[in-house]
């Protein structure tokens, strides 16, 4: 495997550095020192500065006011966000557009991506389901009428920046079609409604009910594999949120112990703390080479929007380099936060210093992700059914 960058994905981490390193992570809305949601919107200022720097239109096509680019530079540009813990629907946004890019009718695309690819409309993606464990896709019914409208029945829940954003992307079960469609549903609109509910991160979450939610044929991506490829999207960039989080946290660990003194020496010396150190970088570079096979597997796709089945020579389907790196990063992320409090001592849990808030962002991507065990069984159950070699 080559993981060399291109040198367009190399510009897109430049910008992206560039951008955030003008957040403070001790900044950041603290769950410990703000009863409820920590705010009401997600930081507009920096969403516009990621604008401003065409970050937002990284995946678009040039068409649209795009560069064209895949998942790979979508994951890069997550990896340096979650170093800073920025608090914009990047992921979330980024990959309903490209879903509607991949299945959108034209007149869709022509409505919304170059508005999206600015900044001035917001796209969420409504993914847990209706309890956060079961399948998203069979939380919601979908039946299409003969006037061509389609009509919405269930709830999604916790669906991330429901409160901000113009338009949830929610995956419902077609019976009649017999598979998953993709409907684009305004947040304002007859018979949707919103449940507050908080984040781990102390972060404003949706629950989104729908009643006979009617929409016309324009607003609903029918394609097949559609929702496969949204749902692969979306765990590959968690799972970038999680490398990128896991390096910020080692790099507050290394200069920490690099300064902190006992018995006259840094603790970084210390055996027993360079040991653990060094098992927790071993967890990162994990992390970080299987999610550039996964990501470069979702990145496959884009062209077609497919890419949930074998594709590029591979011998497993797609969602077996995802759940490997859904392993390693669910598992990872929390190894790295643990440690990392160890080694702080009683000064990780000061509500001044910024590791509490890594270590709450880093439980919600772990419960994001899912408990490695299920995806341990999802690939056992893969390589039974699929023949190596």
């Amino acid at each position: 495997m080559d993981f060399t960058f291109t040198e367009e994905q190399q510009a897109a981490v430049e910008a992206a550095k560039a951008v955030f390193a003008g957040v403070a992570p001790d900044g950041v809305p603290s769950p410990a020192l703000t009863p409820g949601a920590v705010a009401d919107d997600f930081d507009r200022a920096l969403w516009a500065k990621l604008a401003d720097a065409d970050l937002l239109s990284l995946l678009l096509e040039p068409k649209y006011g795009g560069a064209g680019l895949d998942a790979i530079a979508l994951c890069l540009v997550l990896r340096e966000s979650a170093k800073v813990l920025a608090r914009v629907p990047l992921l979330e946004s980024t990959a309903a557009a490209m879903a509607i890019q991949a299945h959108g009718s034209e007149e869709l695309k022509a409505a919304l991506l170059e508005r999206a690819g600015r900044g001035e409309t917001v796209l969420t993606v409504a993914a847990n389901g209706r309890t956060g464990h079961d399948p998203a896709e069979l939380a919601v019914a979908a039946r299409h009428e003969s006037d061509g409208t389609w009509v919405l029945d269930g709830v999604q829940t916790a669906v991330p920046w429901a409160y901000n954003a113009d338009f949830v992307l929610v995956p419902a079960h077609a019976p009649a079609a017999g598979r998953t469609v993709l409907a684009l549903v305004p947040r304002l609109h007859e018979g949707a409604v919103l449940a507050e509910q908080i984040s781990t991160t102390g972060e404003r979450l949706g629950e989104l009910s729908l009643d006979s939610v009617r929409l016309p044929a324009r607003d609903v991506l029918d394609a097949d594999g559609a929702w496969e490829w949204l749902r692969a999207l979306l765990a590959t960039g968690t799972c970038a949120l999680a490398l990128g989080l896991g390096e910020g946290v080692l790099g507050m660990t290394s200069e920490y112990t690099g300064k902190r003194e006992q018995f006259g020496f840094p603790i970084a010396t210390f055996q027993a703390v360079a040991v653990q150190a060094a098992d927790r970088y071993i967890d990162l570079r994990a992390m970080e080479a299987t999610l550039w096979q996964a990501a470069w597997r979702v990145g496959s796709g884009t062209g077609t929007g497919a890419g949930a089945g074998a594709g590029a020579g591979a011998a497993l389907p797609l969602a077996g380099d995802v759940a490997v790196a859904k392993i390693w990063a669910s598992e990872g992320v929390r190894r790295v936060v643990q440690t990392a409090q160890h080694l702080h001592g009683g000064f990780g849990a000061d509500v001044e210093y910024p590791l509490h808030r890594y270590h709450a962002w880093a439980k919600q991507l772990e419960l994001s992700l899912g408990p490695a065990a299920a995806h341990e069984e999802a690939l056992g159950d893969l390589l039974a059914t699929h023949a190596l070699g």
